[in-house]
């Protein structure tokens, strides 16, 4: 036979769970459940999921996410989404440039520039490779 691990119950989502019960034992026939509790319900699966939710406080899984589905996004009492923005790497935005030097006895050099470099660099670099200036 398999033993099942338990959870320890978040404080928030017992105190519902209590709720819940208390409404349980006191409630006359199959009355419908107040929306105060589906209120609550709502928000405790935004914080805590809507399988653990609907499990814990004994609810309808497809009722709940009904429930969570026609909730009002502007509703203060809904939990707020969290954005985060991504950003992946990506290689700088600045200007490269590739030189490609080979001298008359054959001597290669290729020059790989990244950034702002000005045309007196590439100049210098060329004539100290070629033999034009010490």
């Amino acid at each position: 036979m398999k033993s099942m691990k338990r959870q320890a119950i978040p404080a928030r989502l017992e105190a519902g769970r209590r709720r819940f019960e208390q409404w349980r034992g006191t409630r006359k026939g199959r009355s419908r459940i107040p929306e105060r509790l589906w209120t609550s319900a709502v928000r405790l699966a935004g914080a805590y999921g809507l399988c653990r939710t609907a499990r814990t406080l004994g609810l309808d899984y497809n009722a709940l996410k009904k429930r969570i589905n026609s909730a009002d996004p502007h509703d203060a009492s809904a939990p707020e989404a969290a954005f985060v923005e991504l950003v992946s790497p990506q290689r700088s935005c600045l200007p490269e440039c590739i030189v490609e030097l080979e001298d008359p006895r054959g001597a290669k050099m290729r020059i790989h520039f990244t950034g702002h470099q000005s045309s007196e660099v590439v100049t210098a670099v060329s004539q100290v490779f070629i033999g034009g200036v010490s």
